[in-house]
């Protein structure tokens, strides 16, 4: 396993006796056939370097998607959120259909790293962070690492109509990426945890965890699908649902906290704007 962590100054890996700076950028790492060899080359003779204390997100020209209806939670919070628009029985055909529900999130400029804000929409009045595991995919489509997500979302607009998921997921700071890429060869195990807490004037508004064994479908299946018809020169993030959804009476405020950990990535925390 190797973490990496970016800087204004470009990438910095961290193994389990060493920690140096590469030459080295997120496009070629996404780019390569083998992402994990090319770092493993890199990483010799490289000089060495200290973790920048708030790096920046993990990325570079990579676009975002996400997987929605993921898991059973997930499920059932979008029919109740969309009970009054009629639409409840679309995400119930889309957690048992072979197709998974995949969407476009963010570009690099909309994305926030760690310790910068998140925002919450001027015209929403129903907003939650969806904490999610993260696949990092290269340009051929091979799952070759993981980080941290944060899927903003306004789940008043998207209950209003399913059709507007878009504005209910795509504006600016609407993602957050980070700590660090994890680089790895083997599929996390079944039973990582991802928790969610948020706090507020600093006391726990909500808390919440799950696993990923959570997950529905299988991660290379939802990669399948996202590559159908669809080159990603850069390779892509694929974030990849939600099993926390705070109750239906809560929502985000302006200076609230939100930190995710999925370990052994780390730690993501964004306040929100």
């Amino acid at each position: 396993m190797i973490k990496l962590y970016s800087d204004s100054d470009g990438l910095i890996a961290v193994t389990s006796d060493k920690t140096v700076r590469l030459d080295l950028t997120l496009d070629a790492l996404f780019q390569s056939p083998d992402p994990g060899a090319l770092l493993r080359q890199k990483l010799v003779d490289a000089p060495a370097a200290t973790i920048p204390t708030r790096g920046r997100a993990p990325l570079q020209s990579q676009e975002i998607w996400a997987a929605g209806v993921t898991y059973f939670r997930s499920m059932s919070a979008r029919k109740e959120e969309s009970k009054k628009a009629g639409g409840d029985t679309f995400y119930d055909r889309v957690y048992q259909a072979e197709r998974p529900e995949l969407f476009f999130k963010a570009t690099p400029h909309r994305v926030a790293g760690p310790g910068e804000a998140v925002k919450i929409r001027r015209d929403s009045k129903w907003n939650v962070p969806e904490p999610e595991l993260t696949l990092a995919i290269n340009s051929q489509g091979k799952i070759f690492g993981y980080t941290v997500g944060n899927d903003m979302s306004s789940r008043d607009i998207e209950g209003e109509n399913p059709l507007y998921l878009p504005q209910a997921k795509v504006y600016d700071r609407s993602a957050a990426l980070g700590p660090a890429l994890l680089v790895t060869d083997e599929p996390l195990p079944p039973d990582t945890a991802i928790a969610l807490e948020i706090r507020r004037a600093g006391q726990t508004a909500f808390q919440g965890s799950t696993t990923i064994d959570q997950i529905k479908r299988s991660l290379p299946s939802l990669v399948e699908f996202l590559f159908r018809d669809n080159a990603f020169p850069n390779g892509c993030y694929l974030m990849t649902g939600t099993g926390i959804v705070p109750p239906d009476g809560f929502t985000l405020q302006s200076a609230d906290e939100i930190s995710i950990t999925i370990e052994p990535i780390g730690t993501l925390v964004n306040p929100v704007a």
